[in-house]
C-alpha cells in the first residue's frame, strides 16, 4: 500500500458515527491549519446533479488555452485519488504528486488531532492547503454533495457560481423532491457573485431563481440570458456580449452543448476579455474520462466480440440514464431500436 493510501485509510476511521450536515468540522480543521481557505486563487464554484465534472473540464480547457493556470478540485475519482486534486501550471496542469498528497494529508491529520471528521471534509481541507501554497490564476471547485452544507462551501467570495442540471440523487441527504434538492444546491449562491443557472426543469429553475434573488446574487439564466444551439455542424452561443460561432465540443453527446454553454457564460461574465480562440481551443481540447467515452484499445476491447463497441459512462441516476439513451440513439452507427 502506498503511503497516501495508508493515510487515506486512517482518515476513514475518523468518520463521525452520525453525519450532521454542517460546516462546523471543516471550519474547525481549517482554523487549525491557518485558514488556507482564505488564501486561495479566484474561485468558480460548481454545484448540480449532472454535468459538474464536464463543465469544469470545459472551464479548465478554456482557461488553460488562454494561458492561465487553473487548480481543479473534483470528486469522486475514477482510478486514483490523486485525480481529485489537479495543480495548475503554465502549459497545462497535472495531478498532485504522491509526495505532495501524502504531505498535505499528514498535516491535516495532525491538525485534526483525532477529532471526528468526514473523509470528504479532511480531504477537501488537504486540497485547499495545497492550492493555497501553489500559485495559480484560478481555482475550479466542485461540490461533493448538495451545496449548502458541502465542505467546499466554506469559501466566502467566489468569482462566480454555476448550477448544472438538477435531478433526483442522494435523497437521504438532499431530499426526495426537485424543490428540496435545488434548495440545497442554491446554498452556494453568494451576495453580489454572479449565479449562472444551467438548463433546468421548471421546478428546479423556480427554486434556484428565487434563492438567487433572496441572496442578491446577479442571475445569468440559460434560455433567458444565454442560448446555445447546433447549426451546420457548429456550436452557436449567444449572450448579451454577442454571438459566437464555435466548433462542436470534443466531448460526445448533445448534453455537452449545455455544459459548454454554462462554462462559456460564466467566463464571459467574469472574464469578458477572454479571447475567442481560447474558447474554441478549449471546446475541442476538453476531456473528461468515462463520460460517453468509447474504448478503442486495451484488455477489455481484446475480450469483446469482434465488431463490438465498448463505451464508458458515469451516469448513475434517472436523468443520467436518459441522457445516455438519447446519445446512443443519435449515433449514426447505432442499430435501429
Amino acid at each position: 500500500m502506498d503511503q497516501h493510501d495508508a493515510i487515506l485509510s486512517r482518515l476513514l476511521t475518523l468518520h463521525p458515527k452520525r453525519i450532521d450536515l454542517s460546516l462546523g468540522r471543516i471550519t474547525r480543521l481549517l482554523a487549525a491549519l491557518g485558514r488556507p481557505d482564505t488564501k486561495l486563487p479566484p474561485i468558480i464554484h460548481v454545484a448540480g446533479t449532472n454535468g459538474k465534472g464536464s463543465t469544469i473540464a470545459f472551464l479548465r480547457a478554456i482557461l488553460e488555452a488562454s494561458g492561465a493556470r487553473a487548480h481543479v478540485y473534483t470528486s469522486p475519482h475514477l482510478l486514483r485519488f490523486n485525480e481529485r486534486i489537479r495543480l495548475g501550471a503554465h502549459g497545462g496542469g497535472k495531478l498532485i504528486s504522491d509526495e505532495k498528497l501524502s504531505a498535505a494529508l499528514e498535516r491535516c491529520e495532525a491538525a485534526n488531532n483525532g477529532e471526528p471528521v468526514t473523509f470528504f471534509e479532511i480531504t477537501t481541507a488537504a486540497a485547499m492547503l495545497v492550492f493555497s501554497e501553489t500559485p495559480a490564476e484560478w481555482l475550479l471547485l466542485e461540490t461533493g454533495l448538495g451545496g449548502r452544507y458541502d465542505a467546499t462551501n466554506i469559501i466566502n467570495a467566489p468569482k462566480a457560481t454555476i448550477i448544472t442540471s438538477i435531478s433526483r440523487d442522494h435523497p437521504e441527504f438532499l431530499g426526495e423532491t426537485i424543490d428540496k434538492i435545488a434548495f440545497e444546491k442554491a446554498g452556494i449562491f453568494k451576495t453580489n457573485v454572479p449565479a449562472i443557472i444551467g438548463f433546468q426543469t421548471d421546478a428546479a429553475a423556480r427554486v434556484l431563481e428565487r434563492e438567487a434573488r433572496r441572496t442578491r446574487a446577479p442571475l445569468i439564466v440559460a434560455g433567458q440570458d444565454f442560448f446555445v444551439r447546433e447549426e451546420n455542424g457548429r456550436l452557436v452561443f449567444e449572450d448579451d456580449h454577442g454571438l459566437l460561432d464555435l466548433p462542436l465540443p470534443k466531448l460526445a453527446g448533445r448534453h455537452q452543448y449545455e455544459n459548454a454553454a454554462g462554462a462559456i457564460a460564466a467566463l464571459r461574465a467574469i472574464a469578458p476579455e477572454l479571447p475567442t480562440p481560447a474558447i474554441e481551443e478549449g471546446l475541442t481540447d476538453a476531456e473528461w474520462p468515462a463520460r460517453l467515452q468509447r474504448l478503442l484499445r486495451g484488455k477489455i476491447i481484446d475480450l469483446a466480440p469482434i465488431g463490438a463497441e465498448v463505451w464508458l459512462d458515469g451516469g448513475h441516476n434517472e436523468d443520467g440514464g436518459r441522457v445516455l439513451a438519447e446519445a446512443m440513439a443519435e449515433f449514426h452507427d447505432r442499430a435501429p431500436r
